[in-house]
């Protein structure tokens, strides 16, 4: 295997302008977030018919890419979901047309494969793992870093063949499109700071009062963090947090006794938009949101377990991811009556979509099959009355 290393704008100018037009491409991307708010694009390695080419964007301007991922070309990638938020903040850009192999093995019942194990399973293809841990910023590459970064991308086209043949061949390609379409046009980047205090663990056993300080404190280390290209936990430790929202402290002296709080925490600056946080969270009490499908009326409620039940038994039957089926999330939004719920339009709606508002509705019902599994069965019509579900 033969790959060009880029590492200058007009290197991959050229490459750029000779991979317009190619109808298909590989691509992945090495990235690092440990030292910094956003991911730091280390590596990008693509892959056509007859080239393998490694860029590197420490030395080369990756935004020069923009054109190549806007084309008409297909890009095909494995867990593409990372690389798309990378290349979105390193680029300004992500592909116009994508194609991702794990996405697409869920629907030939693959349960999130790693690129390894799909390619041992479907080409017969043994790739070395490599190290985990290797520092992709570091410069030089050694060549078994180069070799491993190429591995790759280099079956990933020939892997999307046999991908394709099999949905092809089981009806399912559509659906496998549609998800990956769905993958390339969600939102990317950072989540709403004011949500953030949600991921803190145990800040939900705040009080209300101390989940406001929480809520704002979160919210400020988030913003700071973005400012500064720092991870948050560096700006204010989650253990800082929990410490602060309890004591909820009036000055740096008692800013200096809440747990978690350091040296550089109560002077100057950072004192004073630490405690404006504190009384600003301080007269703002943060609810709990309410547990996924309370909103639901009490009615439909149970129908979201008995549903999501149905649901794992067509995936297992089906031999389909049941995330790529129907999440949480989904049957909540559904029974709720959302119109541009995922189940209530597209293939999910003619798959499932029909048979969950029979069993809501008391059309049907769900019994064992004597197999180990769970079947519909029809109910006669004088039972329930009908649900609201649209």
């Amino acid at each position: 295997m033969t790959v060009a290393w880029i590492d200058t704008d007009d290197a991959l100018e050229a490459l750029v302008a000779s991979l317009v037009g190619q109808p298909r491409i590989a691509l992945d991307t090495e990235f690092h977030r440990e030292r910094t708010y956003y991911p730091r694009l280390a590596l990008v390695q693509l892959a056509w018919p007859g080239g393998v080419a490694l860029i590197d964007p420490l030395a080369a301007d990756p935004k020069l890419m923009g054109p190549l991922l806007t084309s008409d070309s297909l890009f095909v990638l494995h867990a593409a979901q990372q690389d798309l938020d990378v290349m979105n903040h390193a680029i300004g850009e992500v592909p116009a047309h994508l194609f991702d192999t794990q996405l697409a093995a869920g629907f030939l019942g693959y349960s999130t494969p790693s690129l390894v194990s799909l390619l041992a399973a479907e080409l017969k293809i043994t790739v070395a793992k490599g190290d985990r841990l290797t520092d992709w910023l570091r410069r030089p590459l050694t060549d078994d870093q180069k070799i491993y970064a190429a591995a790759d991308v280099d079956h990933l086209l020939a892997l999307h063949d046999k991908l394709l043949a099999q949905l092809n061949a089981n009806g399912r390609i559509d659906w496998a499109l549609d998800a990956c379409e769905e993958l390339r046009v969600r939102p990317q980047g950072p989540g709403d700071p004011d949500n953030a205090w949600l991921k803190v663990k145990d800040a939900r056993t705040l009080k209300a009062r101390g989940r406001g300080v929480a809520r704002a404190l979160t919210a400020w280390r988030e913003r700071r963090a973005m400012v500064t290209d720092t991870p948050p936990r560096q700006v204010l430790s989650d253990l800082a947090i929990l410490g602060i929202a309890q004591k909820s402290p009036k000055d740096e002296t008692e800013l200096s006794h809440a747990r978690g709080v350091d040296d550089r925490h109560i002077r100057g600056g950072f004192a004073r938009e630490i405690l404006a946080a504190v009384e600003r969270g301080s007269n703002e009490p943060a609810d709990l949101p309410a547990p996924e499908g309370e909103e639901l009326d009490r009615r439909l409620r149970p129908a979201v377990t008995l549903v999501s039940a149905w649901v794992s038994e067509v995936a297992r039957r089906e031999h389909i991811d049941t995330t790529l089926l129907a999440t949480r999330s989904d049957l909540v939004d559904f029974l709720r009556g959302n119109d541009d719920a995922r189940l209530a339009q597209g293939w999910r709606h003619d798959f499932l979509g029909a048979d969950i508002k029979r069993i809501v509705d008391g059309h049907a019902a769900l019994a064992f099959d004597g197999r180990g599994g769970l079947k519909l069965i029809d109910v006669p019509p004088e039972s329930p009355p009908a649900s609201t579900v649209a």
